[in-house]
């Protein structure tokens, strides 16, 4: 009886004339056998400059990529920072020798970030103490050089600092953050989420914090001004969930509210309006006269009591200049 069985290219049922009859006819033997010659011919091209590779010592960037396993644009990236040598031959020409790129792969170690000591509770992801250098150790380095970093979890900074996942991992590998793996979780250097985002004990003590636009409404300010203010004065700032709140009671004491309502002061604008001048004139009078000036965000508040005796001595000797 004879046996069948399936062909090894087009998958059919056929019965079989002998043991060994691994194709349903002629055309599927003959298909297989040139599928397995452009197996192989793709292997060769794929693995030739390879080879060619291996017995050259100057690269151009293409074969230095293809040695290196990246893009040629990265070769172009580690020729730009100096870390790859690389010699011009002309405009269009330039080549890398292969040992300057053993050199440099020996010359930059992997250095993983772990800490000494794992926290005996690993289920509580809160602070946690570790050993860690922010930078690769170096040469001559000490244990004692290496910087105590405290470590929080990744769900504790979404939660402390109020922003996002996504926000989290492109900051943190921006400004390169220490981070290590605890119980299979990034958890991240406190010193540095604190630099990066702002947030430090004082402010974690304030409670009263304003949006930009209530700062506007409340100062009738604008951003433009808020920021400017924020960056000179050193006002605390924190950003959640996108959006940026300032400290109200350190804008308080720039923008000062309670003078701005109080009956002591004058703007420029109304001593303008209430004597009837120009405010280049109300200027130049507090300027000659030396009378007390309070600048409350971007305005200039003049003492009332000051202003009214000056205007009154003025309008007193105007009257005698009149009278003669």
């Amino acid at each position: 009886m004879r046996k069948t069985r399936k062909c090894a290219f087009c998958g059919k049922e056929f019965t079989c004339n002998s043991g060994s009859q691994r194709y349903c006819s002629e055309h599927c033997a003959e298909a297989a056998k040139a599928q397995r010659k452009k197996r192989q011919q793709d292997f060769l091209r794929a693995v030739q400059p390879v080879i060619d590779i291996a017995s050259q010592e100057y690269l151009t960037f293409s074969k230095a990529a293809i040695l290196m396993g990246c893009s040629r644009q990265y070769v172009y990236k580690l020729v730009n920072e100096g870390k790859l040598p690389a010699s011009r031959i002309s405009s269009r020409m330039a080549f890398v020798r292969k040992s300057d790129i053993e050199k440099m792969l020996a010359g930059n170690p992997y250095h993983r970030v772990l800490p000494t000591s794992k926290p005996k509770n690993l289920s509580s992801l809160s602070l946690r103490k570790g050993y860690a250098p922010s930078k690769p150790m170096r040469k001559g380095d000490s244990v004692q050089n290496i910087e105590a970093l405290e470590y929080i979890s990744g769900e504790d900074v979404m939660r402390v600092y109020k922003v996002k996942k996504s926000w989290l991992y492109a900051s943190a590998k921006r400004n390169d953050i220490p981070v290590c793996k605890i119980a299979g979780k990034n958890c991240y250097s406190r010193k540095h989420m604190d630099a990066l985002f702002g947030v430090t004990a004082e402010i974690e003590a304030l409670t009263e914090w304003l949006t930009t636009e209530e700062a506007e409404a409340l100062y009738s300010t604008t951003k433009e001004s808020l920021r400017t203010q924020a960056y000179r004065r050193h006002i605390p700032t924190k950003r959640e969930y996108g959006r940026t709140y300032y400290s109200k009671i350190h804008l308080d004491d720039i923008f000062r509210p309670d003078l701005k309502a109080s009956d002591a002061y004058y703007t420029i604008a109304e001593a303008a309006e209430k004597y009837g001048m120009t405010k280049s004139n109300i200027c130049v009078i507090v300027k000659t006269n030396n009378l007390t000036k309070v600048k409350v965000g971007v305005r200039n508040l003049i003492a009332k009591e000051e202003l009214d005796r000056i205007m009154a001595s003025r309008l007193a000797q105007f009257g005698a200049y009149r009278l003669q």
